[in-house]
């Protein structure tokens, strides 16, 4: 299977930094769990979740490479709230410019790839 090129970043991999984000600046760090809802949020469909197996394997690929960090929670809010501990990750300033760099990345793309018009009228045919 070919590897992709360095610096690269896979569709989810660019949505789970673009969510991270949003909740990042919303509530600050950020679990899995909220962080599936909100991708399926910005996909159009909230009740179908991306399966914890591939968003974990991204989160730790995505931890791994530097662009989110990440803790457990303190174990004394999890017995508060009476559930297992969470693994809350931020996205770390490596995160905010390689998920910046991917999305100016995609827009040139669909941008290059956009129809081009002529211009109609005499002005035109001149």
């Amino acid at each position: 299977m070919p590897r992709r090129r360095e610096g690269t970043l896979l569709p989810l991999e660019l949505s789970i930094l673009e969510a991270g984000l949003e909740l990042q600046a919303a509530d600050g760090d950020f679990y899995g769990f909220a962080l599936a809802k909100r991708i399926a949020e910005h996909a159009g469909d909230s009740g179908a979740l991306t399966a914890h197996g591939t968003l974990y394997k991204a989160l730790g690929r995505l931890t791994e490479a530097g662009l989110l960090e990440s803790e457990w929670e303190d174990p004394a809010a999890s017995e508060r709230e009476g559930r297992p501990r969470r693994r809350l990750y931020r996205v770390s300033g490596l995160g905010e410019r390689a998920a910046s760099a991917a999305a100016a990345a995609q827009a040139a793309a669909r941008a290059a790839a956009a129809p081009r018009t002529a211009p109609v009228g005499k002005a035109a045919l001149a």
